[in-house]
């Protein structure tokens, strides 16, 4: 293969994720080839429902690296999944479908036949069984990665949070330098190696104006201790309060903003910029990442869903 080809695993058989993929073949071009790894007989019923042509190559797994791939086609790894209907509803019974296919996109990803992995989302309550708090989680530890982050990424602008899908009460007792350090290291040696400069990194306070009513302000104990000990070697500065940076002529200075929960970032970017933002785990041996939306079940079918997430994805793994 003249380039390394993207890997796509569909994720959850009941999402609008076919839909928008379908979608997607419509607006790229030039793109390195795109390997699915789905269902056969899902893609095809979909492809009926939704009314898309295109044709079907199946690839061997075992010589993907003698393929001759383009995107004329669709090329395509078949998981087996029995699925009688294009659309149904989220189901435990989908769990080893999901699996078979993240472990197959797994081993292609350790055989080095390619670093470029893109999901599709899942439903985190039902096949993580609150084993792990998110996809994020589940890659990093099946590659046996101590160090991660999950980045928001928007060429304006990007978000990171130190933790992730984590219940408020807990984040207080989850924060504490190490962790704030390794974020931050890790989006810096992200954006060196993969957009090409160093990023201006805005750190924000877990309370309100970074002020507390305690006695213990962990702003002042643990974050801004941290900013001071990174600023040296690394584009750092904060903590700031969360109730005004992203307004617009605060956000301008920053090319991330860290924060320390999940919605204290997530909230303010998607309403910025909606599907124009893709999901990057940081720390791994290859770029993996994820559309920034859900399976969203009360769409399927409807042929509605917006793909920019997922031409975005693409788009960014064709510049690397």
């Amino acid at each position: 293969m003249s380039s390394k080809p993207i890997l796509i695993v569909a994720g959850e058989p009941n999402s609008v994720f076919l839909e928008i993929f379908f979608k997607s073949l419509r607006s790229i071009s030039n793109s390195s080839p795109i390997i699915l790894i789905a269902s056969h007989k899902l893609l095809m019923l979909q492809m009926k429902k939704l009314k898309f042509n295109k044709k079907i190559k199946l690839l061997n797994y075992h010589k993907l690296d003698e393929a001759k791939l383009d995107n004329k086609s669709i090329n395509l790894i078949d998981v087996k999944y029995d699925q009688k209907k294009a659309f149904k509803k989220k189901s435990k019974k989908s769990n080893k479908y999901i699996e078979d296919c993240f472990l197959l996109a797994f081993n292609i990803l350790k055989s080095e036949i390619t670093n470029k992995f893109i999901n599709g989302p899942i439903y985190k309550d039902i096949f993580l069984k609150k084993k792990y708090l998110g996809i994020t989680e589940y890659i990093s530890n099946y590659f046996s990665i101590k160090k991660s982050a999950m980045l928001i990424f928007n060429k304006n602008l990007s978000v990171c949070p130190v933790t992730t899908h984590l219940p408020l009460k807990l984040v207080s007792k989850k924060i504490n330098k190490k962790l704030i350090r390794e974020k931050i290291e890790l989006i810096n040696e992200f954006y060196k190696k993969n957009i090409g400069y160093n990023p201006k990194i805005g750190v924000l306070g877990l309370n309100p104006h970074c002020e507390s009513i305690n006695k213990y302000n962990e702003d002042e104990k643990i974050i801004k201790p941290v900013i001071s000990n990174l600023k040296k070697k690394i584009n750092i500065s904060g903590p700031y309060s969360s109730d005004t940076t992203f307004l617009k002529k605060n956000r301008k200075k920053f090319d991330v903003i860290l924060g320390m929960y999940h919605d204290q970032v997530l909230t303010p970017i998607k309403t910025l910029y909606e599907y124009d933002a893709i999901n990057i785990t940081l720390g791994l041996p290859f770029i993996r990442i994820s559309p920034d939306h859900g399976p969203n079940e009360k769409m399927l079918g409807k042929n509605l869903s917006n793909p920019l997430s997922l031409i975005r994805a693409i788009e960014f793994l064709n510049r690397n």
